[in-house]
């Protein structure tokens, strides 16, 4: 028996019932989601007590089952859409999903329209909820894809609503990459552009970030307050044209988030944002 072998065997512990291969990858899985992109692989490999030939067939694994998936630029891996799908699959008996799944199906057949629900990831925006109109144009996004915040709608809308200074810490040294030319690129820039969200406590989108798409999000808030998701609708832009028609889409999604907010322990708009006005205006 190889010295490696061993050490995978002292990682694994004594219990009989407990499936090596399986725990080894449900470790890697973990090590990834707390922060560990794979770029260096002894490095990860003596973490997790494995070999680079086990931690190799893991990641390849891993992939196929998209429960991994390469990062932008092909350096190292992040969690990927497949296992975000079956966590999400996992969170519709949970308050947040299973509560706004009726909504946000009412909510799209009144405005023909597709909905969603997304929370916030670190720097992305995760949706864990579609629902489309019968439409001859319906949202063709998935459920577990992620979106950056900063250039999403739900993403600006649910920063909007955080505290300025957690907002600098999220984006400390990181890059905010243009989606379009409508797109935050700067710390100041986002700013700016959340504070407009704010004030309108709705985030629209016409063209941002996608052409000829318009959508507008509102924030999912839980009984403490804090933005928790947030919910929007999309469609072409035509389908937001006229000020009567976006009134309407307005109302309808407001109304939308404060139910579904109401059900996860919300009470008073007026109370629950008073108290992040300050905040955000002196810090930003």
């Amino acid at each position: 028996m190889s010295r490696q072998t061993k050490t995978d065997e002292e990682t694994e512990g004594s219990d009989l019932y407990v499936s090596p291969p399986a725990q080894r990858a449900a470790r890697l899985l973990r090590h990834i989601a707390e922060g560990d992109a794979v770029t260096n692989m002894s490095e990860t490999a003596r973490a997790l007590g494995i070999n680079r030939t086990t931690l190799v067939r893991l990641l390849h694994t891993l992939s196929a089952e998209r429960f991994i998936e390469p990062r932008p630029g092909g350096n190292g891996w992040r969690i990927g859409v497949g296992l975000i799908g079956l966590a999400a699959q996992a969170f519709f008996s949970e308050d947040l999903v299973q509560t706004s799944v009726p909504v946000l199906t009412r909510l799209a057949d009144t405005l023909g329209l597709s909905a969603h629900l997304g929370v916030l990831d670190n720097l992305e925006i995760v949706y864990l909820v579609r629902r489309v109109p019968n439409h001859v144009f319906a949202s063709n996004i998935r459920i577990g894809s992620r979106l950056p915040a900063h250039a999403a709608n739900m993403g600006r809308i649910i920063l909007a609503n955080l505290p300025a200074a957690q907002v600098d810490r999220l984006y400390a040294g990181a890059t905010l990459a243009p989606v379009t030319s409508h797109t935050a690129v700067t710390l100041v820039q986002l700013h700016a552009q959340l504070d407009a969200d704010r004030a309108a406590g709705l985030a629209w989108s016409d063209g941002n970030y996608e052409a000829d798409i318009s959508s507008v999000a509102a924030a999912i808030f839980d009984a403490t307050g804090t933005p928790v998701a947030a919910i929007n609708v999309s469609g072409h832009a035509t389908d937001f044209a006229g000020a009567s028609r976006r009134s309407q889409i307005a109302a309808s999604v407001r109304d939308a988030a404060a139910e579904i907010s109401q059900r996860l322990g919300w009470r008073s708009h007026s109370e629950t944002t008073a108290d992040r006005t300050t905040p955000r205006r002196s810090l930003a």
